[in-house]
């Protein structure tokens, strides 16, 4: 009897096993045929593959001592961070919860009472009583149910944990930004501050000419006007450092000002490295936490696909119960004050099982959903991509043409004060090569740190960022 128990319950738990139905991840055609990116990729773009471990520390290629310790500290400090590895934690707890019912359930009790009854002579007999209880329950999971609910957790898991990479990913993209944000801010006020310099010069020499009877008031003011203008752009561009700064820090899970001395000192905007390899698209589906938190989403959606259509089974149930019985608590250990019975029984739901079928449509429904979810997750990435890889081409160009007229207004101020000195040309002249020679030094830095903020939004669409 035994063997043929043993048997039973093996044969009971292998149909369990058998009636889950396999999951089959989703498809991305279009990803997969794929070979190339549509965008055209910059000079020092490749469409060789990226490896991993640049990918998972993409900020150092960007040779910035500064930014590698912002993103180690971010990466260590970041409140966002601590939130989704607790609920990293919470779905392994919920995973390890569910797995329990897999197992035979038990449950031990005991109870002790005593009487006494009394007569009118005040005699009385006094009886007591003692007994434990072991009970064991188990139900078989035949049809999948129980084992269902554990791949939907398990599922649930590993999406979390492909969550908390996405804030990663997401963190190191964001503090690289507001960094190079900062550090243009900076270059920005030198390029102002420089610029305010020169035209205060312009300013005071027009004065001496006015004061000399050489030049009229009109020219004063209007040097004056410059002046003032420019000053006016100064306190804007100090608050927006200020802004990326006390985001750095936050970011880092410090109060705000706490970085401000350590990135008081102006430095370079970051450069983009000479070569940047992307891959092909195909390569999105193994790197971006996104897509494969949507793709496990599917999979627990699937599972819990299977778990209603458990439901409309039959569920079977093991019981057994030891009891100890004895008048004394000496005897209740004893051969003679053991019991036992054991029971099985079958259930089948008949008067709902409209509403369990409409269960099993819903749950169809969100994995629809869920399919639909994946595959716009998947568009995205590669849109995302794409525009990356335009804006960067698009800026590298750009940014030479600034360059060049960068060089042009430089001689083009020189030009002018030469003639104005000279008489050939108005104040008007002047000023407005001074105002040409800033908004294009202004635009240039700008122009650099979008290059490399660019970049930067290439490697997180890439994925990069974790490891």
């Amino acid at each position: 009897m035994r063997k043929q128990l043993v048997v039973a319950v093996t044969a009971l738990m292998l149909t369990g096993c058998a009636a889950r139905t396999a999951y089959k991840a989703p498809v991305s055609v279009p990803l997969q045929q794929a070979k190339n990116w549509k965008s055209t990729l910059a000079d020092t773009v490749t469409a060789e593959a990226a490896s991993d471990e640049q990918l998972s520390h993409w900020w150092s290629t960007l040779g910035d001592d500064t930014l590698t310790q912002l993103e180690e500290r971010a990466l260590a400090g970041n409140i966002d961070l601590r939130v989704a590895a607790a609920r990293v934690r919470q779905a392994k707890a919920q995973r390890e919860a569910s797995r329990g019912a897999l197992y035979p359930q038990g449950n031990v009790s005991g109870s002790a009472s005593g009487n006494r009854a009394s007569n009118r002579d005040g005699d009385g007999q006094t009886s007591q009583s003692y007994s434990a209880d072991l009970t064991v329950s188990w139900e078989p999971d035949l049809f999948g149910r129980i084992g269902g609910t554990v791949d939907a957790y398990t599922a649930d898991v590993q999406a979390s944990e492909e969550d908390l990479r996405d804030v990663m990913v997401s963190l190191t993209a964001e503090v690289a930004t507001n960094y190079v944000d900062l550090r243009s801010y900076q270059a920005q006020l030198a390029v102002t501050r420089q610029n305010l310099s020169a035209q205060q010069e312009t300013a005071e020499l027009t004065e001496i000419l006015y004061q000399s009877g050489l030049t009229s008031r009109l020219d004063v003011e209007q040097a004056r006007t410059n002046v003032e203008s420019t000053k006016a752009t100064i306190p804007t561009l100090e608050a927006s450092m200020n802004q990326a700064a006390n985001r750095i820090a936050v970011l880092l899970g410090e109060r705000p000002g706490a970085l401000d001395e350590a990135l008081r000192e102006a430095k370079p905007v970051p450069a983009a490295p000479n070569s940047v390899a992307v891959g092909v698209p195909a390569d999105l589906l193994r790197r971006r936490p996104d897509i494969r938190s949507a793709e496990r989403q599917v999979a627990a959606q699937s599972a819990r696909v299977g778990v209603a259509t458990a439901n409309l089974k039959p569920t079977f149930a093991l019981a057994g119960t030891l009891s100890l019985r004895a008048d004394n608590i000496q005897n209740l250990f004893t051969p003679a004050s053991l019991a036992a019975n054991a029971v099985g029984s079958v259930a089948q739901t008949v008067f709902n099982r409209k509403a369990l079928r409409e269960q099993v449509n819903v749950q169809d429904a969100v994995l629809e959903q869920a399919v639909a979810t994946y595959e716009a997750t998947v568009l995205t990435a590669v849109e995302e991509v794409e525009n990356a890889l335009t804006k960067l081409e698009r800026e590298q160009v750009r940014r030479q043409s600034l360059q060049e007229a960068a060089r042009a207004a430089d001689q083009y101020l020189v030009l002018a004060q030469q003639m104005y000195n000279s008489g050939l040309q108005n104040f008007l002249t002047v000023l407005d090569a001074q105002r040409s020679k800033l908004t294009l030094e202004n635009q240039l830095a700008q122009s650099q740190a979008s290059i490399t903020n660019n970049l930067v939004q290439l490697y997180k669409a890439l994925g990069g960022g974790w490891s």
